[in-house]
């Protein structure tokens, strides 16, 4: 590790971001009226120690949820409605139906839509309500939605109910995400009632679900820090996180918060130690309105974060405590070999990453944005399994999470620290690197494996050997573009040019189904997905399997097309 970085490392206090923890242990930050409360402190904070900062004020729309609950046979079960349920307030009665679903194990899946449907499901659950297990997630919701369902309850693995969020509309929606806006109520229950629920589902019987929903406008504040940096001031970092919270949310994320309090603060004294910048934001309308504060900022700047934003990385959850392990890490694989030695260098730990799921404040995926980090360090799996614990999204794996339980006692000052330093290095490596720390070569690897596995799972009934050609000629490109990095052939300014250019081309192709300044559904996007219906041509019969080939030869024509232009695109700047 370099001196410099080193002296920098060094700098990182716990004085304000463990008194900004503390603070946010005190008040709960879900309306807009104390997120704003919690903006202010940290405005305060900031400016108490010299640091410019500008604060936005977005317009942004809201589902704020308010109280729940579920009725059947005399009893009344406690329940907590997801934002953006619809509001039954005065009770919607209908036959409760019980549809069994997995709960899923891994963190990597437990948003995506655990039912296969078909028509005999459609005709079980049309106009009535279902039961089902999982979080009252956009999947789970979404999907009965469209199959008839007039009201849907997720039984949540344990004893407590976890908030959420049910909408698939990532971030304020505009007048085509609309339709998808949901028109029935939702709730979730905790284990033991959901059992007791399914029950009377079994004998036939009906539930009567109240929501009380408030949704609507609200002006948000949105503190931006942008410290310049001395070489390349327009070219950014772009370091984030969520203020608004679950209850107190002091996992979820009042340690993130505190972590880029504490990172603008270090980063400031020491910006005429930065090659290029760094932009650091604190998100509204994380919780309430998917991620509506990243998305807003997406839309907002899209054509300077397209110019200048060399990546994205995203604080949420660090500092947890019993939280040893980097496991699970969020990664797009060009970025994974640089984190490892950050993560490695900090810890003396080694890293298990996974690709980015469609949750967090990923807003930046449309536009290209190579991006690394969502959740941090999380305790081990044989932890979890000991406390029988289920899988969470984030505290560290303490299923405090989404809970009025995510509080003080969640925070650990030691990780917090080590955290706080991951981040930190990683952000100032990215920052002063000559070379931009990403590697495309390992990405076409990836490629390349994700066509041979569509390629074997749909076997003769669909030939991807074009898209295996342009990976491969692909993959030819870098390995000569790299060389000639190494040996000086390519100045440095090109040869960033060419690998900052490469994430406009290859992270559309490999994460969005949606044009470039939209927004996909917060729903489970797979590998290459122009292509991903390949891997599921044993679902369809012969008459849908022409609708699946012909959707097949337009998606291959878009990843080839994308291939090919990231292919000219080394060859006209690097040549």
């Amino acid at each position: 590790m370099e001196n410099i970085e080193k002296e920098i490392l060094a700098a990182v206090s716990l004085d304000e971001p463990w008194g900004l923890v503390e603070s946010f242990s005190t008040f709960k930050r879900e309306h807009p009226t104390d997120v704003n409360r919690g903006m202010d402190e940290v405005v305060s904070r900031l400016r108490k120690h010299g640091v410019e900062v500008k604060v936005h004020e977005p317009s942004l729309y809201l589902s704020l949820p308010g109280q729940a609950r579920v009725e059947a046979d005399g009893k009344t079960f406690r329940a907590k409605p997801p934002a953006y349920s619809a509001d039954a307030r005065n009770g919607l009665k209908g036959q409760l139906v019980y549809v069994g679903a997995r709960h899923n194990a891994m963190i990597t899946d437990m948003f995506e839509q655990k039912i296969e449907t078909t028509q005999e499901l459609a005709d079980r659950v049309r106009g009535k309500i279902v039961i089902s297990e999982g979080f009252a997630s956009p999947g789970l919701v979404s999907q009965f939605e469209e199959i008839g369902a007039i009201g849907v309850i997720g039984i949540n693995p344990g004893v407590d109910i976890h908030w959420g969020i049910c909408t698939t509309i990532w971030g304020t929606p505009d007048l085509d995400d609309l339709p998808r806006k949901p028109k029935i109520p939702a709730v979730a229950v905790n284990k033991p009632d959901g059992e007791a629920l399914a029950d009377i589902a079994d004998r036939g019987g009906s539930v009567t679900i109240f929501t009380e929903m408030e949704e609507g406008w609200y002006t948000s504040k949105l503190p931006e820090v942008f410290i310049p940096g001395t070489e390349e001031p327009e070219k950014y970092v772009l370091l984030h996180g969520h203020l608004d919270s679950w209850d107190v949310g002091v996992g979820d994320n009042a340690t993130g918060d505190a972590t880029l309090l504490e990172i603008a603060r270090v980063l400031w004294q020491n910006r005429d130690k930065l090659k290029r910048s760094v932009r650091i934001c604190w998100w509204p309308g994380h919780s309430t309105g998917r991620y509506a504060g990243s998305t807003w900022f997406s839309d907002t700047f899209a054509l300077n974060l397209e110019q200048n934003a060399v990546a994205q990385v995203n604080c949420d959850s660090p500092g947890c405590r019993w939280a040893t392990e980097f496991i699970n890490l969020s990664v797009m694989t060009e970025t994974e070999g640089f984190l490892a030695q950050v993560i490695r260098d900090v810890t003396g730990k080694s890293i298990e990453c996974e690709r980015p799921h469609r949750a967090g404040d990923y807003s930046f995926n449309n536009i290209g944005i190579s991006s690394y980090l969502m959740l941090s360090s999380t305790m081990t799996n044989a932890l979890r399994e000991e406390k029988g614990y289920y899988t969470v999204g984030g505290c560290g794996g303490n299923i405090a999470w989404h809970t009025e339980n995510d509080t003080l006692e969640i925070a650990d000052k030691e990780v917090l620290l080590r955290d706080i330093k991951v981040y930190l290095l990683a952000v100032l490596r990215n920052a002063n690197a000559e070379i931009l720390p990403f590697d495309w070569r390992a990405t076409a690897r990836e490629f390349a494996e994700t066509v041979a596995d569509y390629q074997a799972k749909a076997g003769s009934r669909f030939d991807l050997s074009l898209s295996k050609k342009a990976v491969e000629e692909l993959s030819t490109a870098l390995e000569g573009f790299y060389a000639r990095v190494k040996s000086g052939q390519i100045e440095p300014k090109a040869a960033n040019q060419v690998i900052q250019d490469l994430a406009r081309i290859l992270v559309p192709i490999n994460f969005t189904r949606v044009n470039r300044f939209r927004h996909d559904p917060a729903l489970t996007i797979p590998p290459l997905p122009s292509i991903a219906a390949a891997a599921d041509l044993d679902r369809f019969d012969e008459t849908t399997l022409g609708f699946a080939k012909t959707q097949l030869v337009r998606g291959q024509n878009r990843l080839v097309s994308a291939l090919r232009q990231a292919c000219r695109h080394i060859e006209l700047v690097a040549s």
